[in-house]
């Protein structure tokens, strides 16, 4: 079948498993969640990483002003 699709078999076999995963009830919610459970999970990386530049600058500047 792959063959005949032109597609690699691993391609294939995702898309089947995507397919019988989105086929189970509530697997929608699941799917939603977990996309929401990503982003926000990047958003609190980015958060940490705005948060911790400003320590090393509150720093810097508290270091250079004390003369």
């Amino acid at each position: 079948m792959a063959r005949d699709l032109g597609v690699n078999h691993e391609t294939l076999r995702t898309w089947v498993r995507d397919a019988e995963q989105a086929a189970q009830p509530g697997a929608g919610e699941a799917t939603a969640m977990e996309k929401e459970n990503r982003q926000l999970r990047a958003r609190v990386k980015e958060l940490e990483l705005e948060r911790e530049i400003l320590r090393r600058d509150a720093k810097y500047f508290a270091a250079e002003t004390s003369w």
